[in-house]
């Protein structure tokens, strides 16, 4: 009797994991295919018109926030200042770093303390110091404070930016040379928009010489090469989809543009959330939703930032479990949304799909994999239709990685040699085969001793950059 219920609850349950599949794989032909074709389309436009140029900038504050980045921090600060746009400041904020962070940028840009008192428009800690440097293209300023976690450096940053737009950038990351140029053009055409997030591309392995990247090759780790892999899929697929109906719930902390007085009328980061980012977007909807404004927030391929990812398992363990974390605060905090016709397309399809396939993923995935196991001991199905469904499982997913992979290549006019293509492949098998359920089982276990931690920087090793 036991066995027959077991079966009959086995069979439910594979009608499930296979509708989830079928959904899940529907979407991502879609989203990649669409991805696609919007990069090859933008490239086309680009290669006909040849993009009329104009000399009309407004003025934009980057703000970088950094927590014991003195191994990189220069290299940021000096891809900053050989942008090509002509008007912006640079705010460096240090959120009480225990190394020299702060000291690096004041010996090498020659920065000179000065008074002055931060207007706080939105609550963050004291600032200890300010630092300023005006012998370059453009004004940098340092501001160091005491630590309260990346949310409260970056309102700190925003207290202190002097311009109507900013960006929010990370303090390990680089932006290419027309980055700034490309993700404000978004706003030049659209007076509704208040958002704007650039696509973030893995720098290991990549080296740029004033913004331009001088040479391209996978990372040498096979753990940083997956997560190539894994980021030009995601970057376009999803966002490029979601796009077309502002439906876009995320931009990347590495990466943003934002209207400042929104973003102070919605009270600026969470302290409380590790996903801030994220959290920020799916407020800036809802606020404006609420109060009737008329708002677009979008996602620009062609912006790019180049951030260095882990390239250890250990230190993409603990990135990814303050990313499902964050995840799982942001969906919660604002559940209103979930299939409101309130929300429109953002509440039945863009929040349905974090949910579904983001947040529970890891625990459906696994769920399934278990349950293919106690249907093979029940007979229920085959060693070789496991073998079968798992070869075909693979090579959908890989073909699926590889046509967004080479497509972003293609339309950025950068070359591979024969071995990067190869262990692109090997990378994408690899993936499949051991990656994803790793990190399935790494984002199971997000809520396990996190709950003290919410404030802390994540402790991720860096290297420099440009190597």
């Amino acid at each position: 009797m036991f066995i027959e219920a077991l079966r009959i609850v086995m069979l439910i349950v594979g009608v499930f994991y296979s509708l989830y599949l079928l959904v899940y794989a529907t979407f991502l032909v879609v989203s990649v295919t669409v991805g696609a074709s919007e990069l090859y389309k933008n490239q086309q436009m680009s290669r006909l018109h040849n993009e009329i140029s104009h000399e009309y900038y407004f003025p934009v504050s980057i703000v970088v926030p950094g927590y014991n980045e003195e191994i990189t921090i220069c290299d940021t600060v000096n891809s900053l200042l050989n942008l090509e746009y002509k008007l912006y400041e640079i705010v460096i904020v240090d959120d009480g770093s225990k190394d020299n962070t702060s000291k690096v940028l004041i010996d090498t840009f020659k920065m000179k303390r000065v008074r002055r008192k931060i207007k706080k428009s939105i609550r963050c800690q004291e600032e200890e110091f300010v630092y300023e440097s005006y012998g370059y293209k453009v004004p940098i300023v340092l501001i160091r404070k005491k630590n309260g976690g990346k949310a409260d450096a970056l309102n700190m940053g925003i207290n202190a930016s002097r311009y109507p737009y900013f960006i929010c950038m990370d303090a390990d990351s680089m932006l290419q040379h027309d980055a700034l140029e490309r993700i404000v053009k978004p706003v030049l055409t659209d007076e509704n928009l208040i958002a704007c997030g650039g696509l973030v591309r893995i720098a290991n392995g990549v080296v740029l010489e004033n913004g331009r990247v001088k040479k391209y090759g996978m990372p040498k780790k096979m753990v940083t090469a997956m997560q190539v892999l894994e980021y030009e899929r995601s970057f376009l697929a999803s966002r490029i989809l979601f796009d077309m109906f502002n439906g876009n719930m995320i931009i990347s902390g590495a990466f943003g543009l934002f209207k400042k007085d929104i973003v102070i009328a919605v009270g600026g980061y969470d302290h409380g959330t590790m996903g801030e980012d994220m959290e920020l977007v799916v407020r800036l909807h809802v606020f404006c939703k609420k109060n009737n404004i008329p708002y677009t927030i979008k996602y620009e391929p062609e912006a790019v930032c180049w951030s260095q990812a882990p390239e250890s398992m250990s230190d993409l363990k603990k990135q990814r479990r303050r990313w499902h974390l964050g995840l799982f605060q942001s969906l919660s905090k604002h559940s209103q949304v979930l299939l409101s016709t309130k929300y429109g397309a953002l509440g039945t399809v863009s929040y349905m799909y974090f949910v579904i396939f983001e947040l529970m993923s890891p625990y459906i995935e696994i769920f399934g994999l278990f349950s293919v196991i106690i249907m093979y001991f029940l007979g229920m199905i085959s060693l070789r239709v496991i073998i079968m469904f798992s070869v075909l499982s693979i090579l959908f997913g890989a073909v699926l990685t590889l046509s967004a992979f080479f497509s972003r290549i293609h339309t950025q006019n950068v070359k591979l040699s024969s071995k990067d293509v190869w262990k692109a492949i090997w990378a994408c098998i690899y993936e499949s085969v051991w990656f994803r359920v790793i990190l399935a089982f790494t984002r199971m276990t997000a809520f396990i001793g996190y709950k003290k931690k919410k404030l802390q920087w994540g402790k991720i090793k860096r290297v420099k950059l440009n190597q």
